[in-house]
């Protein structure tokens, strides 16, 4: 039996409370499957590193996917550690054939993760996306694949 893959999309500047509600979802999950699973995530700042720790604290596997070559020097040099450290985590890399980190390499990035899960999970505000490949656009684009979508944003907060 395979395991199950939850990739994930979200907002870079999610609010604190997210992270939470987000490991409360994944071992709600984790109760569901009754096993293991993976997690995909691409580890930029914010709400993609509160998933990898929700990862980690279920005991599950991660996996990372690396948008382009100029990715981690496209993060906030501050989150370079935390990034570094769940790179090093990952029981698997996916590196996209992209250089510069642009929005083309992150949409590419979204649907690589879509396109290889069996559910995605979204801390997304609901609202559109402030630039191509941002978190609506990758819900969007698993809605259109039939992935399950599971949104996780606390009610009455605004970014």
């Amino acid at each position: 039996m395979s395991l199950h893959r939850l990739a994930f999309t979200g907002h870079r500047d999610a609010p604190p409370q997210v992270e939470q509600m987000l490991t409360s979802e994944l071992r709600s999950e984790a109760n569901r499957l009754g096993g293991r699973a993976v997690g995909l995530t691409c580890l930029a700042d914010g709400a993609d590193t509160m998933f990898a720790r929700a990862v980690a604290r279920c005991g599950w596997d991660l996996e990372v996917v690396v948008p382009a070559e100029q990715y981690r020097e496209s993060l906030p040099p501050e989150h370079w550690p935390s990034y570094d450290a769940f790179l090093a985590m990952a029981v698997k890399v996916h590196r996209l054939p992209f250089v510069g980190s642009t929005p083309e390499a992150h949409l590419a990035a979204g649907q690589y993760m879509v396109d290889h899960c069996d559910a995605l999970y979204a801390v997304w505000d609901g609202e559109p996306a402030r630039g191509p490949g941002g978190t609506a656009d990758i819900v969007a684009y698993a809605h259109e694949r039939g992935c399950p979508v599971k949104v996780v944003w606390p009610e009455g907060v605004h970014r």
